[in-house]
Order: C-alpha cells, then structure tokens, then sequence
C-alpha cells in the first residue's frame, strides 16, 4: 500500500518525502522504476533530444596530500610519479580540445600542500588571455583546501578565482555527503557542510555548478538518499546546480576493498530515484566512463537527458583499471539508437550548432 502511495503521489506530481524514496528505493519492481523516471523526465524533455558536451578533463596536478581511500589517481606529495602541468602542456591540451570542436576544460587537482592560490589564478588568467574556452574547474575540496592553506574565507577564494577566469565549478568530491562516510573514506576532506557551502557561495556569486555521488563503496543505501536530499534542499535555496551525475565507485587499485563494483542494475535503480528525488534538477547525466556505453543507453530510458562529456581526456577513472573512449560520432549513435536526437551543449546547457 505504501509504495502504491508512493507512485500516487509521483503521477499527481506531488513532491516526495525520505520515507517515499525509501520504499520506492527498496521495493519498487525494477522496470516500474524505470517507467516512471523515464515519465519524469519526458515531462521536463519532451522535445526527445539526449545532449552531450565536447570538453576534456585536464587534472593540472596528481600531487594531493589528501590519501582518499578510494582514490587510485594521487601521488603523495614528493612521490616520483607526482607533477605539475607545465603552461606548455596545458596549452598543447587545450589547443587540441578546440580543434576537436571543444567548448570547455574541467580541471581538477588534489591538495598540493605546496602551490598558493596565486597558482591557481595565473593558470586561469594564462588560459583566458589566450583561448576562447570555457573553464569549469576546483571542485569543493579544492576550493575549501585553498581557503584553510590561504588563511582565507571560502566567498574571497571563489572571488578571487571568478576574476581569474573561472566560469563553473564541477560538482566533485561530494562521495556520499554524510559525515560518517566521509570519515571513514576521505578523513582529511571537506565536511558534508563545507562541500555544500562551497556550492551555496558559488551560487550566490552567480557560478553555476554540478553535483555529484560516487556510491558503492563503504555508504549504506539509506545514505545514498540522504545525499540526494541535502542537493535538493540546497537547489531549492539557490538553484544553481546545472545537472546531477551519480556513478559507481571502481574499486581496483584502492584502499577500499570490494570484490567487483556495483552491478548495472544497481546504478539504474539509483539513477531512476535521483530523478524522482531531484524535481528541482533540470538535467541527470548517464556515466558512460564508469559504466560503459550500453548501460549509459539503458540509463536514456532510466531518467537521464544527457550523455555527459566525450571526455578527450580522463585519467581518474582510468586509473582505477576501467577505460572506455567514444568519439563523437560514436556518442550519436547511440543516443540515435536509444530513440533520440543528440545535441551538443555547453556547461550552462545552451545548444552547440556544429559545423
């Protein structure tokens, strides 16, 4: 009866509660679920196109004095495989992601104890003063390791970096925001309350933002709702999130020992409930990187509108041991075999018309 409710409320577009998701969460059959994340999302998209940006991911730096349990990517700082992208690098990547039809970089990096925020904003000015791109870069730890490192209020960092040149701020490190996952899997990071400010800030300050959830790793499945609430609440205040991208912890190469990562069937059920959870996000991205492209095509018809990034370049999941690569063609392929248009957009979802 509960889960009738449940589903009642969905079809009258009533907003649902914790105890909703739950149940729904739990104990709804697998393609009901789908069904009815697919109806949301058809009533947000009805004009049937998938979109997808051209950008690449450019990890300035793989020095992080951070040890995240999950993390297989970072070198401790002094490590011999540890480095720092040099201007000539940087602009060899970016040259190349504007001849690929590129609109964008999303950069990130760890926390490296030894570079100042002056770093960061003459990375942003070289790159501003010389391409027409657009920088969607720092996630929240980065920004809140810069504040503690600067001695400086997080709403003078963002500033500051938003004079530099920073457009947008990816939605990264989130994990699970629960404090009690987040100490047992990356104890040195930002609070749930810390990531969450970061974002309200950047909001305020008008940087519009993703949101993220890596889930499958030490979190219980009732946490994994708990951080879907909290990005709702924080959407409802400010409204600056642009989409909402879950994947699935890859556990090979980590500290975090699980046997195999979670199964296809469990990131759609999760995918499926983000959308009904999240009313107040216009767009949910599908993890082709993670979960490959036939599931990323299944998760068209789980509630997502959008196929994410071609991801020129990526190097953190990569790291873990699972790599996919698709071009462009390859990505409208199979949006067009999943029954959909592909557009490419930018960050703040504006069309791409491609030559």
């Amino acid at each position: 009866m509960a889960l009738k409710n449940v589903i009642s409320k969905i079809a009258s577009h009533e907003r649902i509660d914790m105890d909703d998701a739950w149940d729904l969460y739990q104990e709804a059959d697998f393609h009901q679920l789908g069904h009815l994340a697919h109806t949301k999302r058809l009533e947000k998209h009805p004009e049937l196109e998938v979109t997808y940006v051209v950008d690449r991911n450019i990890n300035y730096s793989n020095i992080c004095s951070c040890g995240c349990r999950f993390c297989a990517f970072f070198r401790p700082p002094g490590h011999p495989e540890g480095y720092v992208l040099s201007r000539e690098e940087l602009a060899q990547k970016i040259e190349e992601t504007l001849s690929l039809g590129g609109t964008q970089i999303l950069m990130q990096g760890g926390h490296h104890p030894d570079l100042p925020l002056s770093f960061y904003e003459e990375m942003l000015q070289f790159i501003k003063g010389r391409y027409p791109i657009h920088i969607h870069a720092f996630s929240p730890p980065e920004i809140a390791y810069f504040s503690k490192r600067e001695g400086m209020d997080v709403s003078s960092v963002i500033a500051r970096l938003k004079a530099a040149g920073l457009d947008s701020i990816p939605g990264g490190g989130a994990e699970i925001l629960v404090d009690e996952v987040r100490k047992r899997v990356s104890p040195n990071k930002c609070s749930t309350a810390e990531w969450l400010g970061v974002m309200e800030e950047a909001h305020k300050q008008g940087l519009r933002t993703t949101a993220t959830m890596m889930f499958g790793h030490e979190e219980e499945p009732r946490q994994r709702l708990e951080h879907l609430f909290a990005l709702r609440d924080l959407q409802d205040r400010t409204g600056g999130f642009t989409a909402f991208i879950p994947w699935a912890f890859q556990p090979k190469n980590t500290a975090i020992q699980r046997s195999h990562p979670e199964t296809p069937v469990a990131y759609l059920r999760l995918l499926a409930v983000s959308r009904l959870v999240l009313d107040n996000f216009d767009n949910v991205q599908a993890s082709w990187v993670t979960m490959g492209p036939k599931v990323a095509q299944l998760a068209l018809h789980f509630g997502a509108n959008d196929f994410g990034s071609t991801m020129i370049e990526e190097n953190v999941v990569a790291a873990t041991g699972v790599y996919f690569r698709l071009s462009i063609e390859e990505i409208q392929r199979i949006i067009r075999a999943a029954g959909f248009e592909p557009q490419q957009r930018t960050m703040a979802y504006e069309r791409v018309e491609r030559s």
